[in-house]
């Protein structure tokens, strides 16, 4: 089982827009609202693939009720901590005539102590009978970096693989706790840890503790470092871009990666060159998949073709 950690969730609110005009008004066809947060984005694109997961989250308000509603009806396993403040919303504009996307993304309330203690305490419990733990998305206020150090040193101490895809100070964090895998992207990476160097950001973070790390590079692919070679790095890509709503695709390669790593059985750190190549295939696949979808928690049926599509580059001069 595969369990998904979402301390901030939202309710995804998506509209698609023919042309979108700043400062102008649209009308639109009825948009499409889904329980979301990069968790529940995983969690929804393993069980959609027929794998075994189980989405741990909050919920509070309207907004909550909602997003619970719509977990029961795609699905998905879940456990749902309630707290006292609605459930934020991301809202998110598609370009049809450039095919880009506007997202306007709730900050989140704050969680009162006995709410984070909570949703913690499940984490901990759930992550016992799981093969990969993913701790996911934004923070909301009244967790931080310290919680999150505190969850990963614990579950990863268990033997549980363990997978952070987490921002600023969480993400230095998480790999300083040991995390099997941590998956920034590339401005994330650069905030973080100061780097204007790609390859020497996931360095930095790999000599941290983390066992691999991830960082997406939106159309140009993804760059994994680590692995059984501690001086390996790996780019994966397609040899075309894509037009579609890359909401949620950053979410679909780390489902790929927990798949492929609760089927191994262990960590990230040993991964052969040929595992990591595999690895690498399925999450850039997987991540261009969910481009080509509507909404964010599914992949394409196209999936298997576009691993076969994807190259390796070993010239990664424009990265460091």
């Amino acid at each position: 089982m595969i369990l998904t950690v979402t301390p901030n969730p939202a309710l995804d609110c998506t509209w698609r827009v023919e042309r979108l005009v700043p400062g102008d008004s649209h009308r639109v066809p009825t948009g499409a609202q889904r329980a979301g947060g990069k968790g529940i984005n995983v969690a929804r694109v393993l069980t959609g693939a027929g794998l075994d997961a189980f989405a741990l989250t909050t919920a509070g308000g309207h907004s909550g009720e909602i997003l619970a509603a719509d977990l029961r009806a795609a699905g998905i396993p879940h456990r749902l901590i309630p707290v006292a403040a609605a459930t934020r919303r991301s809202i998110a504009a598609v370009d049809d005539a450039t095919g880009e996307t506007t997202l306007l993304n709730e900050v989140g309330a704050a969680l009162a102590a006995d709410e984070s203690a909570a949703l913690f305490a499940g984490a901990r419990t759930l992550a016992t009978g799981a093969d990969v733990t993913v701790i996911s998305g934004s923070l909301p206020p009244g967790i931080d970096a310290g919680n999150v150090r505190a969850l990963v040193a614990d579950i990863a101490a268990s033997g549980v693989t363990t997978i952070a895809d987490v921002t600023g100070p969480a993400l230095l964090a998480a790999a300083e706790a040991g995390a099997h895998v941590v998956k920034p992207n590339a401005v994330e990476l650069r905030e973080t840890t100061g780097s204007t160097g790609v390859v020497a950001g996931a360095r930095m973070l790999r000599d941290r503790g983390a066992g691999l790390v991830v960082v997406s590079l939106g159309a140009d692919g993804m760059l994994f470092v680590g692995g059984a070679d501690p001086h390996a790095v790996l780019r994966a890509r397609l040899p075309r871009r894509l037009r579609g709503n890359a909401t949620g695709a950053g979410d679909a390669a780390v489902a790929a990666i927990a798949a492929v790593l609760a089927g191994r059985g262990t960590g990230a750190s040993d991964l052969s060159h040929a595992e990591l190549v595999e690895l690498a295939r399925a999450a850039v696949a997987w991540s261009a998949s969910a481009v080509l979808m509507p909404l964010a928690g599914e992949l394409s049926p196209e999936r298997e073709q576009l691993a076969t599509d994807v190259i390796f580059d070993t010239d990664i001069r424009d990265l460091t």
